[in-house]
């Protein structure tokens, strides 16, 4: 397999200080919700270290925060590798389940949350929204829609084993990787409120695809090895391997090196801030917030690809899985 720590971000590694009372509290919910728990075993899930992520990805907020963020983080990878066995092979059963999960977000009743996956998201909506504007809960609410919605044709590549072309690839990845929802995260846990014509000015916004873009990349490649058995075709190292005829080891060198262009881009839009900040003309109670974002959007691309290479997630494969 090609060299994955060859990725170069020239940006500098931050950690939140509150790791350890984010990791005690997140270890008090899973014994809430315990069969979402064991979707992984205990001893596996304990080599992903969830805290570990959501310190390096969110280095910056209060104890709460970071636990609300551990809590979140370890839902989607628990509610993702649920879909791993035989469930992950029924596009309606998919469907169905992630509907309920939808109807949540619009309709976040108690009593309509039926199965312990519903009342642990549940709880993490409610926790997540609280207090927040309108127009937050509004993106936030259309983002986790197209995140539980993009979980049916992912299972149905698995039926099919047709390999998509970039175009689909690209619908699908942005969709179940989640990443808006992390990044709508942000402001909820710094407690900031981005302008809106900061939020989607146009370098804002690229910078914003490729921070979700490339962990998704570096993803592909660490996860292809536990992918690949099991029919998963949603992988960028498939597309480049079927689109230019190469073998695997080929493709992870593509798909790295496109990760590491769009690093490099996202340097690069970087230095374009100060003229995007003066165009616009922020004041400086706009700017601060604008700046905290941007922070954010970079602590989070470098903390994951830390995370990644250090979890042990992608070391072996999993148990199979419960449903979720």
């Amino acid at each position: 397999m090609s060299d994955l720590t060859s990725l170069e971000v020239p940006f500098p590694l931050r950690r939140n200080p509150h790791y350890q009372h984010a990791n005690d509290e997140h270890q008090r919910w899973l014994e809430r919700f315990p069969e979402l728990a064991a979707i992984a075993s205990e001893s596996v899930y304990a080599r992903w270290d969830v805290a570990d992520l959501a310190a390096v990805a969110y280095p910056s907020c209060s104890a709460e925060s970071l636990t609300l963020a551990t809590d979140l983080l370890g839902f989607y990878l628990l509610f993702d590798d649920g879909f791993d066995g035989e469930l992950g092979r029924r596009p309606a059963d998919v469907a169905r389940i992630c509907e309920r999960l939808t109807d949540l977000v619009f309709d976040p009743d108690p009593a309509r949350a039926r199965t312990e996956t519903e009342r642990a998201f549940l709880d993490l909506w409610e926790r997540s929204t609280a207090g927040m504007p309108a127009r937050w809960l509004a993106r936030a609410a259309y983002n986790w829609e197209r995140y539980f919605a993009s979980h049916p044709a992912e299972a149905a590549g698995r039926v099919s084993g047709l390999i998509p072309d970039r175009e689909s690839y690209l619908v699908v990845r942005r969709g179940t990787a989640a990443m808006e929802t992390v990044f709508d995260m942000i402001e909820r846990l710094d407690h900031l409120e981005v302008p809106q014509a900061a939020l989607h000015h146009p370098v804002l916004r690229r910078l914003r695809q490729i921070a979700a873009d490339v962990p998704s990349l570096s993803n592909d490649v660490y996860s292809y090895p536990l992918e690949a058995p099991r029919g998963d075709v949603y992988n960028l190292v498939m597309v480049a391997r079927r689109e230019r005829g190469c073998s695997t080891d080929e493709a992870f060198e593509v798909v790295l090196a496109e990760a590491q262009q769009m690093i490099d881009r996202f340097a690069e839009l970087t230095r374009q801030l100060p003229d995007a900040y003066r165009q616009l003309d922020l004041t400086p109670d706009e700017l601060e917030p604008t700046r905290r974002y941007v922070d954010g959007l970079t602590a989070w691309l470098v903390g994951y690809l830390d995370w990644e290479e250090r979890t042990g997630r992608y070391a072996a494969p999993q148990p199979a899985p419960h449903a979720p």
